[in-house]
């Protein structure tokens, strides 16, 4: 059974419960199994108040609560397929991203991997669905499922292109070859708008954290700049390059603080101005080839019907 809604993380007040064995009612009488309500506030001995929805209160433990969301899902026992095995089991391409993969690692850089696995054709005929995405078996590896991947990286998301374009492949099967062969046909110029739009709501946020505390998280400015570095040049040449190269004694002194906001400011203005020239001039379609990526996944349905 589905461990949602049974003893976890604190419950905050005003979240919407159900109440999963029956209980006195603070006006007598009994609250049933499977009474609503909300979370009213936290007893002294640790128990939760719940106000039910006709107005009465009850007192429980939390593992005789449910979040209103998840009690139904519990009550039939829709157990989820096991996440974990279906990476183990089923990716079918995986490569290293971060800073190792950007070039911009030190000697205390994590190694992050990101995966794509195909869950069984069978999987989806169930009423429980694959998890779309795995956080796990192992630290610093998150994976996605085939469908959710081609989803994301047509609308162009940076993390999902970089995976596809990173140099430090772990995992290819042949499935995982032809996935990396069709990384053009989600290109597009919706990279203009995801890149530059990313970066600018994340400068606004960082420009609060410098008049608030004085400096901002240097580390993911660095990282917004290359992320436009990585847009100039792939609405240019069609290409995107993983590796800062050039840029990355000045990308590393940005992370460690070693250029003013002003400098890193007029950086960033610049680029974005590069951004809006190159968009004029770029060479990738206005949208990506929709198409034939949803005709691979399509086979790859078909060709996974009877994997175990």
């Amino acid at each position: 059974m589905s461990g949602m809604g049974l003893a976890g993380p604190q419950l905050p007040v005003g979240t919407q419960v159900v109440i999963r064995v029956a209980a006195p009612g603070d006006q007598g009488g009994t609250a049933q199994r499977g009474a609503t309500g909300r979370v009213a506030g936290v007893t002294p001995d640790g128990r939760y108040a719940v106000r039910l929805v006709d107005g009465r209160e009850t007192v429980a433990q939390r593992d005789q609560l449910s979040l209103r969301t998840a009690y139904q899902d519990e009550a039939i026992e829709l157990d989820q397929p096991d996440g974990d095995r279906l990476v183990r089991e089923h990716t079918i391409y995986a490569a290293v991203v971060g800073s190792r993969a950007f070039g911009l690692d030190t000697d205390t850089s994590d190694t992050d991997t990101r995966g794509v696995y195909v869950a069984p054709t069978e999987s989806f005929w169930s009423l429980a669905k694959p998890p779309t995405h795995v956080d796990g078996p192992e630290p610093e590896w998150f994976s996605w499922e085939v469908e959710r991947f081609c989803e994301l990286a047509l609308k162009a998301n940076p993390n999902l292109l970089e995976v596809l374009h990173s140099p430090l492949v772990v995992r290819q099967t042949p499935l995982g070859e032809e996935l990396v062969g069709l990384r053009e046909s989600f290109l597009s110029q919706l990279v203009y708008q995801t890149y530059s739009g990313y970066v600018l709501s994340q400068f606004k946020k960082l420009e609060a954290d410098f008049r608030r505390d004085g400096a901002p998280k240097w580390k993911h400015v660095m990282h917004l700049l290359r992320l436009l570095l990585a847009a100039r040049t792939l609405l240019l040449e069609a290409k995107l390059i993983v590796d800062v190269g050039p840029h990355r004694e000045r990308l590393l002194a940005v992370k460690y603080g070693e250029l003013s906001w002003p400098q890193v400011e007029q950086w960033r203005l610049g680029l974005h101005e590069e951004l809006d020239n190159a968009l004029r001039q770029t060479v990738l379609p206005a949208t990506p080839d929709v198409a034939k990526v949803g005709s691979w996944l399509r086979s790859v349905r078909k060709r996974s019907i009877g994997d175990a």
